[in-house]
């Protein structure tokens, strides 16, 4: 028998469960997705950067106040770094907290999708 004739016999072979399984309907894949669908992922997308972003600049802050070596324009460069840490945080969470206030108000909920 010929390389040739095997290798494709075997990849043939290899090929079956990809062909049988292609027949199935393996979950929501063939229905259309919906706004109320997108909506969670997305908040769910924009918390985890939030929580990200936050855990960098307060690193970033720490970092500051470290190599600041009592320096007194280095020690307010830091302060000033942790402080607008702390109000970026209070507006993702006042920006959530909206989120939620709209969504009881129009009678959803965050996170519900429709």
């Amino acid at each position: 028998m010929s390389k040739k004739i095997l290798l494709s016999t075997f990849l043939g072979v290899l090929s079956l469960p990809v062909v049988a399984l292609a027949q199935q309907n393996l979950g929501n894949y063939g229905t259309s997705i919906t706004l109320c669908q997108i909506i969670p992922n997305l908040e769910t997308a924009v918390w985890i950067v939030f929580a990200a972003i936050v855990v960098i600049c307060f690193v970033i802050a720490g970092v500051l106040f470290l190599t600041a070596q009592g320096d007194a324009s280095k020690i307010n460069t830091a302060r000033s770094a942790f402080i607008w840490g702390i109000a970026g945080v209070v507006v993702g969470i006042l920006a959530y907290s909206i989120l939620l206030i709209i969504g009881g108000v129009l009678g959803t909920s965050a996170g519900a999708g429709c």
